[in-house]
């Protein structure tokens, strides 16, 4: 089983949805998820253990990406193999994950 690497690509705000349906005073200067930044990296040695610092939301959603690339799986839309682009399913604030396979040496 291999290593794979989580990174952190973009992060978004509904903002439409967000006024429409959020009970939280949300102000402008709302980036999004303010539990991970844009560009952030996780290791993962192992598909059961959520990573330190990970949001574990996010970890539900993409955890089957993850063992998909850790167990050599390819997605055949994807130009890479070996490379998943997923997101967490918070309609609100969504964030955005590369997840790829790398050699452990490299990490």
């Amino acid at each position: 089983m291999a290593q794979c690497k989580i990174t952190v690509l973009k992060k978004m705000i509904n903002r439409d949805l967000v006024s429409e349906y959020c009970s939280l005073n949300l102000s402008d200067q709302c980036l999004g998820c303010a539990l991970l930044t844009v560009g952030q990296e996780f290791i993962v040695d192992d598909y059961n253990q959520i990573p330190e610092g990970f949001c574990s939301w996010a970890w539900g959603d993409i955890q089957k990406d993850v063992t998909t690339i850790m167990f050599d799986g390819s997605f055949p839309w994807m130009k890479q193999p070996g490379t998943a682009i997923a997101c967490c399913s918070d309609g609100l604030m969504p964030v955005v994950f590369k997840i790829e396979k790398i050699n452990p040496q490299t990490s």
